[in-house]
C-alpha cells in the first residue's frame, strides 16, 4: 500500500510539473505577445530596480492611471527603475493555476526584487495581493519576513484615501495618498539604507508615509502633490488594456462636489484642482488614436466641451470616466456624439428623489429626463445609469420609484441600469452606515428586475462580495489577516465569511465595530 501510494503520489506530481511548465509557457508566450503590442514602455536599467506590482491582471493594471503614473515617476527618476509584476490572468479566478509571479520587462521572480511596492485599487484588491505574495513564497505577513531574504514590501494606491488598515499586516510601509513624489522619496531611502530597522525608522519620519510596526493603528493624512505635477498621464498604451490603445490624461483632480458616499469628495485634498486645456492637449502624443480623458468628476471641467471638440476635430475618439448628469447639455451631449459615443452614461445615484437628496448628489429627475431625450436626439442607442441600492433608510416604496421613473425614462430611449451594493467608506460623512444585508439587496434587486422586465437592462455586482468590501472598507488589521485565512481557504465567498466570523462575532450586524480608533496626525 505504502509502495502503491509512492507511486501515485510521484505520478501526480509530475502531472503538476508538466502542468506547470505548460502554465508557464502559455504565460511567457501571452507577456511577450503583450510587450510586442505595448506603445510608450520605458526601458531602462538602473542599479536599484524594483518589482511595481499590481493584484488584478494585465488588462487592469495597464488601465489604471496610478499605477502608470507610478511606473514613470520611478522610471524618470536617475538611478531608479521597475519592472511590472501583475496577478496572471489564468490564476485570478483559480488558485490551482497560480505559478510564481515574474515581471513583465525579464521575467524575473517577484522573490528576487529588493523591494516590492504595490499599487492597491480598492478592498477586494487586497486578496489578489496576498495571493501574489503567497504565489511568489514570500511570507504574507510581515511579522514572518526574513529581512535578509525578503524583498522589503511597499504599498500606495486609491484604497489609501479611504482605510489602508487592512493591509497593515503585510506591508512594511504604505503611502497615503497622492504618492508620485513621496514613492521615489521612500526609495531613496530603501536603496541607501541596508538596515530594515533604520529603514522604519526613516520612513517613519516622513509625512504621509504610515509605517504599521511605529504607528499602530495612528494613520497619516492624505498626501497632495504640488498642482503644477497635474495632470497625471499614462506612458503606456496596449490593445490588451479594458480600455484598448487609449492614452489616458487626467482633466482635474479631486471632485468640487458634496456627496456623503464619496471619498474624492470635495473636503478630500483640497477639491477639485484643474489641469488647463491647453496642457492636457500638449501632452496627447500624435499618434493617439484613443484619449481617455480621467478624472472624478470630468464633466466638471469648465472647458470640457472644447476639450472634446477639438479632440474630435482631430480625428480622435474619446472616452470620459464621469458624467454628472446636470452637465449634460445639448452641446456636450453633441459634442460625445461626434467624438463616437453611441451610449450616454451617467449616473442616477439613488433609487429615488429621497436617496439622492440624502446622498447630496445634484441628479433630478428633470436632469435625467433630460439625459434621455438628448441621447434620443443625438442618435445614441441607449442611456446608461449607475446607481446604489441598499442606502441608509431605503424601503421597498424607493425601490418601486426607480422602476417607475426608468419605466418613463425608457418610453424616451432604450435603458440599462449597472447596479452596486451601497459600501460605507471611511473617511466620508456615511462612514460607519450599516450594511443593507445580502439578502435584503438581493430581494430589492429582483423587486426592482421584476418591476422594469422587458422595459430596460437591469445588472448588477454581487451582493456577497459587496459585503465582503463593506467589511474591509470597515474594518482593520483583524480583517486584514481574515484576508489570509480565506485566500489560504480558496479565497471564494465561503471562506471568507468563514474567516470573517471568527473576528468577534460582530460580521453582519447592522453596524460595524466602531472600536478601532482611526485617528489622523
Amino acid at each position: 500500500m505504502a509502495r502503491l501510494a509512492g507511486a501515485v503520489k510521484s505520478r501526480k506530481d509530475s502531472g503538476l510539473k508538466a502542468a506547470d511548465r505548460s502554465s508557464h509557457t502559455s504565460r511567457e508566450s501571452r507577456i511577450r505577445g503583450r510587450l510586442a503590442d505595448e506603445v510608450g514602455r520605458l526601458d531602462k536599467q538602473a542599479p536599484f530596480t524594483v518589482a511595481l506590482t499590481y493584484p488584478s491582471p494585465y488588462g487592469a493594471a495597464m488601465s489604471s492611471l496610478g499605477y502608470q503614473r507610478i511606473y514613470r515617476a520611478i522610471m524618470e527618476s536617475p538611478g531608479l527603475a521597475c519592472e511590472r509584476v501583475v496577478l496572471d490572468d489564468e490564476a485570478e479566478n483559480d488558485l490551482a493555476l497560480q505559478t510564481r509571479p515574474v515581471s513583465y520587462e525579464s521575467l524575473r521572480p517577484l522573490d528576487e526584487f529588493p523591494v516590492l511596492a504595490a499599487s492597491v485599487a480598492y478592498e477586494i484588491e487586497i486578496g489578489g495581493f496576498v495571493r501574489m505574495l503567497e504565489a511568489a513564497a514570500i511570507p504574507a505577513l510581515r511579522s514572518e519576513r526574513d529581512p535578509r531574504r525578503h524583498p522589503f514590501v511597499l504599498a500606495g494606491g486609491p484604497l489609501t484615501f479611504s482605510n489602508p488598515l487592512p493591509l497593515a499586516p503585510f506591508c512594511d510601509a504604505i503611502v497615503i495618498g497622492e504618492a508620485e513624489v513621496i514613492t521615489v522619496e521612500v526609495l531613496r531611502i530603501l536603496e541607501s539604507t541596508s538596515s530594515h530597522a533604520d529603514r522604519l525608522d526613516a520612513l517613519a519620519k516622513i509625512p504621509h508615509v504610515f509605517v504599521p510596526e511605529h504607528h499602530g493603528a495612528v494613520l497619516p493624512t492624505v498626501a497632495k502633490v504640488p498642482d503644477e505635477m497635474i495632470p497625471a498621464w499614462a506612458p503606456i498604451r496596449t490593445p490588451h488594456m479594458v480600455l484598448s490603445d487609449m492614452f489616458l490624461i487626467e482633466t482635474e483632480r479631486g471632485c468640487s462636489r458634496r456627496c456623503t458616499y464619496c471619498v474624492m469628495r470635495r473636503s478630500t485634498n483640497g477639491g477639485m484642482r484643474l489641469a488647463s486645456m491647453e496642457r492636457i492637449l500638449e501632452l496627447i502624443p500624435p499618434d493617439a488614436k484613443r484619449v481617455g480623458l480621467v478624472g472624478a468628476a470630468v464633466s466638471d471641467h469648465p472647458k470640457i466641451v472644447e476639450i472634446v471638440n477639438k479632440l474630435t476635430e482631430q480625428g480622435r475618439e474619446v472616452g470620459l470616466s464621469s458624467l454628472r448628469p446636470d452637465r449634460l447639455k445639448d452641446e456636450f451631449v453633441g459634442a460625445l456624439a461626434r467624438a463616437g459615443y453611441r451610449t450616454l452614461t451617467t449616473a442616477m445615484d439613488g433609487p429615488s428623489e429621497k436617496m439622492r437628496v440624502q446622498l447630496e448628489r445634484k441628479a433630478k429627475e428633470s436632469h435625467l429626463l433630460r439625459c434621455a431625450e438628448l441621447a434620443r436626439l443625438h442618435g445614441m442607442d441607449r442611456l446608461k445609469l449607475y446607481l446604489m441600492i441598499g442606502l441608509p433608510g431605503e424601503t421597498d416604496e424607493d425601490i418601486d420609484e426607480c422602476a417607475r421613473f426608468t419605466t418613463e425614462l425608457s418610453k424616451i430611449v432604450p435603458v440599462a441600469l449597472g447596479i452596486a451594493p451601497f459600501c460605507a467608506k471611511r473617511n466620508t460623512p456615511m462612514d460607519g452606515a450599516g450594511f443593507a444585508g445580502i439578502s435584503v439587496v438581493e430581494k430589492r434587486l429582483e423587486r426592482l428586475k421584476r418591476g422594469l422586465r422587458g422595459r430596460a437592462d437591469v445588472r448588477s455586482t454581487s451582493a456577497k462580495w459587496a459585503w465582503v468590501e463593506y467589511v474591509l472598507a470597515q474594518g482593520g488589521p483583524d480583517e486584514g489577516l481574515a484576508v489570509l485565512e480565506a485566500v489560504r481557504e480558496g479565497a471564494n465567498f465561503a471562506a471568507y465569511k468563514r474567516a470573517f466570523s471568527k473576528l468577534d462575532g460582530r460580521v453582519g450586524r447592522e453596524k460595524p465595530r466602531r472600536s478601532l480608533a482611526i485617528a489622523q496626525v
